[in-house]
């Protein structure tokens, strides 16, 4: 008697497709986007060869990152300023943090985006998000980004990470609280100290 065997067909987690799948390099990815087959409407950025959907942004998040802006400005010295959202280049990527400090103006990056050279700190802002923020820190540790900040707004803190490794690591977190401050750091030297009181308070 002969036997009917099923094929097998291994279980993949939910939304890994069953076909392969093409990791682009930034010189791939900045040609689709200078062709015009994805613009800022399409909420994408390159993260590690990875097309990645940009999450939707809620008022909390916005109200926060624009809170973070106004603070910096007014502690900045002369030549450094905020990007908001804007590109950073790394060998691998094109993340967009919500905050990059950079040197310069905005007119000194007009025909490139910055890189880890031109940037004193990148800061994320995350409440649904946490876990891909806390992933980006291998992009932006690798990239030599000095410093990055993690405004965790799901466990109200600010996860301060410092000393990148080119393996893809910070040495050194700090968890700071809603009573604490965290240094403003530029060119090696503490130019401020951000009160965290507002940053860290849950809407009412």
């Amino acid at each position: 008697m002969s036997a009917i065997i099923e094929p097998t067909v291994p279980r993949l987690a939910p939304g890994i497709p069953p076909w392969p799948v093409k990791r682009f390099t930034v010189a791939e990815y900045e040609e689709l986007v200078n062709s015009g087959v994805f613009d800022e409407d399409d909420n994408l950025e390159l993260l590690e060869g990875w097309l990645v959907p940009k999450m939707t942004k809620n008022p909390l998040h916005d109200s926060r990152v624009d809170w973070l802006d106004e603070m910096l400005d007014e502690l900045l010295p002369k030549g450094w300023y905020c990007r908001i959202q804007n590109v950073l280049a790394t060998d691998d990527s094109r993340p967009e943090p919500d905050v990059a400090v950079v040197r310069g103006r905005s007119l000194d990056y007009e025909s490139r985006h910055p890189t880890a050279n031109d940037c004193a700190l990148v800061i994320e802002v995350a409440d649904s998000t946490v876990f891909q923020d806390r992933r980006k820190a291998a992009i932006y540790a690798r990239a030599g980004v000095i410093e990055y900040w993690l405004v965790n707004l799901a466990d109200w803190q600010l996860e301060r990470m410092t000393e990148p490794s080119p393996a893809g690591q910070y040495q050194r977190t700090e968890i700071l609280r809603v009573n604490d401050s965290v240094p403003v750091m530029i060119a090696g030297n503490e130019v401020a100290r951000l009160s965290l009181n507002e940053l860290l308070t849950p809407p009412v």
